[in-house]
């Protein structure tokens, strides 16, 4: 009897097909949510039963219980050609990846980014007399998802801002546009939701001797509000104490700072920055006299939220990176490094500082542009913003 020889490119589809027979989904679902994200997109691509598996909500939300790796979120502006860029980066130092381009963006409109949930909220913010209008984008760097609110409902008055929230009874990331009415008394707060895509109004009473004024948006170039627990934080100017927005009850809370906050206030005229911190409400006093005098810099985090227990920490920098001026902190990651400054573009590599929390010591981490996008000496960067990677679907 002749023997049948089997060409090993069928055998090899043969093999996958019995592989698949035999694997149980939920087995085969257990493997790639281990995998990363760059990885599940190029197997979304090997057939349309395998796209719609990996694109299921379960598989989502599977996903989202895996330990996940840190990257950055990149907004530069280039002065010359009048261009925004956005840009991502892991903290391994590879080639950063392009994700979009605004055009016709001049240096002085203004730009403002905030993260949540593997997703950016960027807005990019024109002024006209006594009103402002934003652009919104909510951008998933991971999958290069890019969703753009509609520009017709965000026209509002020079004393409003922005502010990005997740509610976690609803499983919900929201988008607000909060205005002072004087007239009232009271607050107008837009809330747009990303689950529904509409906007809805809603008008809310400060808190007791509330001033807004005494609101402070943003500080060394990024905003200050931070989403925890459902609550969006903002600092006020007047006390240092911090107002939040209850996504959940949609009514305002009053968080006292610890005292160290306002006594070391009291010696400088500095704001202090807020971050958050591997899930947490840190305050960071950023005094540039008391760094540059003592190489240290405070941050109180507040590690229990229901009972208001703060614990202080304080950063030494060595005294090279003293000389190169006073560090900035510009983010946090989820867990235990903070991005602390920015460095200025030389040659074809950006460089970032960060400092790990548990060894108490500082990386540089390099990126390298690549060829889609050359640097010059009118190429600023605005924020970089750190963002968990998740298949978070937009």
């Amino acid at each position: 009897m002749q023997k049948i020889t089997i060409p090993s490119c069928i055998q090899k589809k043969m093999e996958t097909l019995e592989a698949e027979i035999l694997i149980p989904i939920e087995i085969m679902e257990d493997i790639f949510s281990r995998l990363p994200i760059k990885s599940i997109l190029r197997f979304r691509s090997l057939s349309k039963p395998w796209l719609l598996r990996l694109s299921s909500p379960s598989f989502t939300k599977l996903h989202s219980t895996r330990p996940h790796r840190t990257s950055l979120f990149i907004s530069a502006h280039d002065r010359s050609a009048r261009k925004q860029h956005l840009l991502s980066a892991s903290l391994d130092g590879e080639p950063v990846t392009h994700l979009m381009t605004l055009n016709d963006v001049d240096y002085y409109d203004t730009t403002e980014v905030q993260h949540l949930n593997g997703l950016v909220c960027f807005a990019l913010v024109k002024y006209y007399y006594d009103t402002k209008q934003a652009q919104i984008f909510v951008v998933n760097p991971s999958t290069h998802q890019i969703f753009k609110l509609p520009e017709q409902d965000l026209d509002f008055n020079s004393r409003g801002c922005y502010l990005f929230g997740f509610d976690e009874s609803k499983n919900e990331h929201k988008i607000l546009i909060i205005t002072d009415i004087f007239e009232s008394g009271t607050l107008e707060i837009m809330i747009y939701s990303l689950s529904n895509y509409s906007w809805r109004k809603i008008y809310v009473e400060p808190p007791i001797r509330f001033d807004w004024d005494s609101l402070v948006f943003e500080v060394n170039g990024h905003c200050i509000n931070v989403c925890v627990n459902s609550v969006v934080h903002l600092l006020l100017l007047d006390t240092y104490d911090i107002l939040g927005f209850d996504l959940r009850t949609e009514k305002f809370l009053i968080i006292n700072t610890p005292q160290g906050v306002i006594d070391h206030k009291a010696q400088s005229d500095y704001y202090p920055d807020l971050l958050k911190i591997n899930g947490c409400i840190g305050v960071v006093c950023h005094d540039d006299d008391h760094v540059l005098e003592k190489n240290g810099m405070h941050i109180w985090v507040l590690q229990d939220y229901e009972n208001r227990v703060w614990v202080r920490e304080i950063i030494i920098f060595p005294e090279s990176l003293i000389k190169l001026g006073c560090p900035i902190p510009r983010d946090s990651v989820i867990m235990d490094e903070i991005i602390i400054s920015s460095r200025n573009i030389s040659g074809d590599v950006m460089n970032v500082l960060a400092y790990n929390r548990k060894s108490r010591c500082f990386k540089s981490v390099q990126f390298t542009p690549g060829h889609q996008l050359p640097l010059s000496r009118t190429f600023w960067i605005d924020h970089i913003r750190c963002y968990v990677e998740r298949m978070a679907p937009l």
